[in-house]
């Protein structure tokens, strides 16, 4: 049987550290640590990295943050991640392009490549960010999957683009200060499941900390699978409670051949395989 494992994670932005390789330690530490327990794929939140924010000694917090995680942490990072049958989504850190713009990043090593996945939608207080892309679909052990940051999965345009692409595991890292955040977010998780016929796993920042960006927050680790006949004896909800600060983890085993079977399947009504007709709006 083909199957993935996935270990979720929220973060504590808040946690104590005496140096940014502290900091980076409590992350990759705890990558290494779900790998070697049997994890394939590791997940962290929406600006996990913003903690570094204490060691930034000047005024503009992000571009210091940037600068230290791609220019001191990243290229180590990057080495001592590089196993050929692991992934792990990094949560998201600042990026200044080179026309001088942030973009919230997510970095992302899967089986000892790296690249990225920009936030397409910012919330009104990432001002300071722009808007990235493009949306990006990689394969890991053969598997289609996609991260979508926070706030993209509550656009449904966002679903609407990947229909047909026949995805197979969307994994959604975000940061909410209150628990509407929390709810919309899963939520809509929830319902790109359904609508794209794939698994969805989500995390979430937590933790207080000085900062005008995350100073404080909550979440929760979720995965979702969709309501179809193959995916009977799952958990198709599968959340826990909602935490305010600390490390926790989620593992589950994706049983990736439910979805092959979903998708070979006739008789069954599935928003996934219905072709999407022209819509004719009247107002009065």
């Amino acid at each position: 049987m083909a199957r993935l494992n996935l270990d979720l994670w929220t973060f504590d932005v808040g946690a104590a550290a005496a140096s940014p390789a502290e900091y980076a330690e409590m992350v990759t530490g705890r990558v290494l640590k779900s790998w070697d327990e049997g994890a394939d794929l590791v997940v962290f939140p929406e600006f996990t990295w913003m903690g570094l924010e204490r060691f930034v000694t000047g005024t503009d917090k992000l571009a210091g943050v940037a600068a230290m995680f791609w220019d001191r942490l990243w290229p180590p990072i990057r080495e001592l991640l590089k196993r050929p049958d692991k992934a792990a989504v990094l949560g998201t850190v600042p990026w200044i392009d080179a026309d001088g713009r942030l973009k919230n990043r997510a970095p992302i090593i899967s089986e000892g490549r790296d690249f990225h996945q920009d936030k397409i939608h910012l919330t009104p207080w990432e001002q300071a960010f722009t808007s990235g892309g493009p949306l990006r679909i990689w394969r890991f052990r053969g598997f289609k999957l996609a991260v979508i940051i926070c706030l993209d999965v509550e656009i449904p345009e966002l679903s609407a683009a990947l229909r047909g692409q026949d995805l197979d595991v969307l994994l959604v890292p975000s940061a909410t200060e209150n628990l509407h955040g929390v709810e919309r977010v899963g939520r809509c998780a929830d319902a790109r499941a359904v609508e794209l016929g794939c698994y969805v796993g989500l995390c979430h920042l937590v933790g207080r900390t000085q900062s005008e960006l995350i100073d404080e927050n909550i979440g929760r680790l979720g995965v979702f699978a969709p309501s179809q006949s193959p995916f009977a004896d799952q958990r198709r909800q599968d959340t826990g409670e909602v935490f305010a600060e600390g490390f926790h983890r989620k593992s589950v085993t994706l049983e990736m051949d439910a979805l092959a079977k979903n998708r070979a399947l006739a008789g069954e009504t599935d928003p996934a395989k219905i072709r999407p007709l022209e819509i004719q709006i009247e107002v009065g």
